[in-house]
């Protein structure tokens, strides 16, 4: 098959490359079409509410702990850690 003008060998359009790439070089399409999406103001707020804990994910999941309960769980399991323990120490394996 013969090579079309502007045409590489696997048929990718050359000039359209070139344009591609200058576009991408000066800051083209692409940057501001994610950049002109992203609202700085919010990020920043959302970044400052994060730093001082005051951010809504922090306290979603602490208000659903309950530190007694998970204390208690965990005393619970070194309990049942210590009595199993004993169980097989003496058995020769």
């Amino acid at each position: 098959m013969a090579r079309q003008p502007n045409r590489s060998q696997s048929g990718t359009n050359i000039q359209q490359v070139r344009q591609q790439n200058a576009a991408s070089a000066s800051g083209g399409q692409f940057g501001t079409e994610f950049a002109s999406e992203t609202n700085a103001q919010e990020v920043r707020r959302q970044n400052a509410a994060s730093a001082s804990g005051q951010g809504s994910f922090g306290t979603e999941f602490a208000s659903e702990t309950d530190v007694q309960e998970v204390r208690q769980q965990n005393q619970q399991a070194e309990a049942n850690k210590a009595k199993n323990s004993g169980q097989f120490g003496g058995q020769g394996y």
